[in-house]
């Protein structure tokens, strides 16, 4: 971890959300005047989409799996090294996954492929922020998340996850709905192993709980709205954190444990800009104290 250079993590597995978190970032970013260095977490897959279809049947012939999930199918070594040169330095190397013709189209490249890593010079950033599957992953001798100040977590109740990620691969890429199973199958290993352990590790977890019946999710006929969930948000070190305040600010909002605030569902965004804000005049403060 570095006060010169600070890492912020948003982690969370495939369909969890954590695309609303990061939008509450871009949100504080951008109403503080703070220059982040943006890092996707899919420009860390060790494989691009035609060569992890090959790997996944090579996997499979001899009885094995591999997932966008685990160690196999990713540079876990070149994501910590990432952090550790960034919170030593200010810079880092980065490079992005092409998701789509519009992505790809500038680059002149094919959807599914990486774009060259290219050198982000020091000075050029306040701060680094990630997004992806594992800003705290652990594997082996490799930890990504002691190089981060500041962990969030995004992890739905699994149901409800599950949901998000079958609307969201059937709906915007077009999968059709045994595959997307098939997948989450196949991840799940995976998923036990080095996904759930990170949010063990988070600073902070904002957890959506649906209050309809999410008991069998795949025949799920359309994803619970934010109006028909709670936010359950806990807090890994509550000393310092002002919850008479969090609690004024929040309509609707209740304790449930001495570190858990939980919130209406509607009130996620808003919750998380409230929440997060003083932590970031946190970390941009000790970087003006040792700059």
């Amino acid at each position: 971890m570095s006060a010169e250079h600070p890492v912020i993590a948003v982690t969370g597995s495939s369909g969890a959300g954590t695309t609303t978190v990061k939008n509450a970032f871009e949100h504080i970013f951008h109403r503080e005047g703070i220059k982040p260095l943006v890092m996707e977490g899919d420009s860390f897959h060790k494989y691009d989409r035609a060569e992890m279809k090959r790997a996944i049947k090579e996997y499979a012939e001899k009885g094995k799996t591999i997932s966008h999930f685990g160690p196999e199918a990713n540079l876990f070594d070149k994501l910590e090294e990432t952090f550790k040169t960034y919170a030593e330095t200010g810079g880092c190397k980065r490079r992005f996954y092409l998701h789509s013709d519009e992505e790809a189209e500038p680059y002149g490249q094919k959807p599914g492929e990486f774009t060259p890593w290219e050198e982000i010079p020091p000075g050029t950033s306040d701060l680094l922020f990630y997004e992806g599957l594992h800003g705290g992953v652990v594997a082996g001798d490799i930890d990504v998340s002691k190089h981060v100040d500041l962990l969030v977590g995004v992890v739905p109740i699994v149901n409800l996850e599950w949901i998000q990620k079958i609307f969201r691969d059937h709906g915007q890429r077009g999968y059709a709905p045994e595959v997307i199973v098939e997948t989450i199958l196949r991840r799940m290993p995976d998923y036990v192993n080095y996904i759930t352990p990170q949010f063990s590790r988070t600073h902070i977890n904002f957890q959506r709980v649906p209050t309809v019946d999410t008991s069998n999710p795949f025949i799920a006929r359309d994803i619970p709205t934010p109006d028909e969930s709670f936010v359950v948000i806990r807090f890994r070190y509550p000393k310092g954190v002002d919850f008479p305040y969090l609690l004024d600010m929040i309509d609707g909002s209740f304790m449930s444990r001495p570190n858990t605030l939980v919130v209406p569902g509607g009130k996620m965004g808003f919750a998380m800009e409230v929440v997060l804000t003083p932590l970031i005049h946190d970390l941009i403060e000790k970087k003006k104290r040792v700059g």
